[in-house]
């Protein structure tokens, strides 16, 4: 009973939010990019696994502190986890493989979410922005390859 009475003591939550926040909006722009696609997940699921995988780094933090191999094994749970959503993300029509992109693109935001958990916001941005500028940049290489393969 003790111990939940300090831990009400320390109950602060606009440090976390504004954390949470950060990962949120880290992650719009590639859910923007999957709905505007018209993929599996979209605009609601990646703010979400960002905020999720974020929010288990920093719901962790006060029982890990001091003990990296644990905070190492919760990332290392966070993103097996991560693998297993974007496997559902994946779609197999007869030869066809959909979803890879969308799948790839859900792992890169749980990674987000966990680097903004962990304070690197420099390694948090740079995925987010990797990951949108591929999925943005790169999609008229990918269609102009599919427009080649139906003139064989």
């Amino acid at each position: 009973m003790s111990s939940l009475l300090e831990s009400a003591g320390n109950f602060q939550v606009l440090p976390h939010l504004l954390i949470l926040a950060v990962a949120y909006l880290l992650a719009l722009p590639i859910g923007w990019n999957r709905e505007k696609e018209e993929r599996s997940a979209g605009l609601r699921t990646f703010p979400l696994v960002a905020i999720a995988t974020c929010g288990i780094v920093q719901a962790t933090e006060t029982v890990l502190n001091g003990h990296p191999e644990g905070t190492a094994r919760i990332i290392e749970g966070v993103m097996t986890g991560m693998g297993f959503i974007g496997g559902g993300a994946i779609l197999k029509h007869g030869t066809s493989v959909r979803g890879t992109a969308t799948a790839a693109s859900l792992w890169a935001t749980g990674a987000t979410g966990a680097a903004v958990g962990l304070g690197a916001y420099d390694v948090a941005v740079i995925i987010s922005l990797l990951t949108f500028l591929t999925l943005f940049l790169l999609k008229p290489f990918k269609e102009e390859g599919k427009a080649d393969d139906k003139t064989k």
